[in-house]
């Protein structure tokens, strides 16, 4: 089974439109759109149609991060954007159950403490079928000074609840507010200041059974052991290859020899398949004539990894991660 870890669902008209309302009038005055069986189905197709060309059975659908609107004032317009996107995810599921689930967005806002997102996701892991979030380290999209990074105690009630519902959370920024930053370098930023900061706190021991996966291959850490390496040692303690393998990392890097430097630096038993198909990395590469997010024939291409490996990255790992993951539905 070939199971993608990462995508983001397709968004109809009508769902512009409301994003569009909701900025425009600042939530005040909004009216949430009632998307057809019909809009749900087209959007769903996209994905689809794609899904089948390259070999998919499984897509993992969250909202699209770099309209999250995290920063948007009042709360209240990505809190009903939130709600409307997840709504729209849990239709597309319910609409194709054997080949999407569904991953929540998270209404979480600017520099306020994430408890504010508990009850949408517990209505949607334990209501819904939800199987796991998105984690913004920075809602406020770089407008002003973010929150304190991943490893903080500011992090901790949010950990708490994902440990209680055994949900992981896939660490992914929004959108930039900065003029020196687009939102896919935001995006690896993010990540990479999420790694570090999480590896200088005391959050694994603290939760111990706490699932983060950083996507894009890790951002820019893995490419840079070196670097943290030599951190680690002048600062005595364990090892910082040891620490990484705390987290889980997915394959969005749309870059054959980044993967491999990725298998072999973190382990092909801490990377699940993901290629976020259709989207930033769907652009036809020129040298082989496929996406470069068709990630599937360059791991299989890949002789250094065993079957097992492949299995684990294509399914295994992804299935041991997601608990509330059912391949049955």
């Amino acid at each position: 089974m070939i199971i993608d870890s990462h995508a983001h669902v397709v968004i109809p008209p009508e769902s512009y439109k409301f994003m569009a309302e909701l900025v425009a009038n600042r939530a005040n005055p909004y009216a949430v759109p009632k998307l057809a069986d019909d809009a749900v189905r087209a959007a769903a197709k996209v994905i689809l149609d794609i899904m089948d060309e390259v070999g998919t059975d499984i897509q993992f659908l969250s909202p699209r991060p770099y309209m999250q609107m995290h920063s948007v004032k009042p709360a209240a317009v990505t809190a009903l954007w939130t709600q409307h996107m997840n709504d729209l995810i849990y239709r597309t599921v319910q609409m194709f159950p054997k080949r999407f689930r569904a991953v929540a967005g998270l209404p979480q806002y600017r520099d306020e403490s994430p408890v504010n997102c508990f009850k949408e996701l517990e209505f949607r892991v334990k209501e819904q079928g939800f199987i796991g979030c998105l984690l913004n380290p920075d809602p406020t999209e770089g407008d002003a000074a973010p929150p304190p990074g991943l490893g903080d105690e500011f992090w901790y009630p949010l950990y708490e609840k994902l440990c209680e519902l055994d949900v992981p959370a896939l660490i992914h920024s929004a959108g930039s507010c900065s003029p020196r930053e687009s939102y896919t370098l935001k995006f690896i930023n993010e990540e990479s200041i999420s790694i570090i900061s999480l590896m200088n706190s005391r959050v694994f021991e603290k939760f111990p059974n706490l699932k983060l996966i950083v996507p894009h291959g890790g951002g820019a850490i893995p490419y840079h052991m070196g670097r943290f390496r030599a951190w680690s040692v002048r600062k005595g303690g364990e090892f910082f290859d040891d620490k990484l393998k705390r987290l889980h990392f997915d394959t969005c890097t749309y870059d054959k020899d980044a993967l491999e430097l990725l298998f072999k630096v973190v382990g092909p038993d801490r990377v699940l398949f993901a290629t976020e198909n259709p989207g930033t990395g769907s652009a036809i590469n020129p040298k082989t004539g496929r996406a470069y997010d068709d990630l599937k024939p360059d791991i299989e291409a890949m002789s250094f990894l065993s079957e097992q490996d492949r299995r684990n990255v294509f399914e295994c790992n992804c299935t041991r991660l997601y608990t509330r993951f059912r391949k049955d539905e």
